[in-house]
């Protein structure tokens, strides 16, 4: 009977487990699809030669964010749009605005901050922007945007 039990506990712990890995395969596999398309759509238009990362970045618009080398070697930023339209495709050198770190730098110099999230580069309406999203003290979800170009703040989400 205790064999029973354990075989139990045992399978059911392990049919869990499996289950919830498959939720979140199948949960990301959009996400990882239109990151593909954007990446080779960045590729075939030329914007890019070589392809680093991508990731999406949902704001008033939702765009892929993918980040590369072009045929220079210039590190760039492509902001492809989920319609895959190349005259929406806005673009970006990274050596002209301010990098990961420094906006990063800025943020918490007036921030308390208990927790990041994550940091985003995105596209907005005054152009290219660095997504902050942390937790605070008192645990309430925050947004920040700094303008990536010189690291201005734009607008912020307070207290959700």
């Amino acid at each position: 009977m205790k064999n029973w039990i354990i075989f139990s506990v045992v399978f059911i712990l392990s049919l869990s487990l499996v289950i919830s890995v498959f939720v979140f395969w199948k949960a990301n596999a959009p996400f990882s699809e239109i990151e593909q398309k954007a990446e080779s759509f960045a590729l075939d238009t030329k914007a890019l030669a070589v392809v680093d990362d991508s990731y999406v970045y949902n704001g008033n618009k939702p765009y892929v964010t993918v980040f590369g080398v072009d045929e220079y070697g210039k590190e760039k930023a492509v902001f492809v749009p989920m319609s895959l339209d190349e005259n929406s495709m806005q673009e970006v050198f990274l050596a002209d605005g301010i990098t990961e770190e420094q906006a990063l730098s800025v943020f918490q110099d007036d921030t308390a901050v208990k927790e990041i999230l994550h940091m985003k580069l995105g596209f907005e309406e005054p152009g290219p922007v660095w997504e902050i999203t942390y937790k605070s003290e008192s645990g309430s979800l925050n947004y920040v945007y700094l303008l990536f170009e010189d690291g201005q703040w734009w607008k912020r989400i307070l207290n959700l």
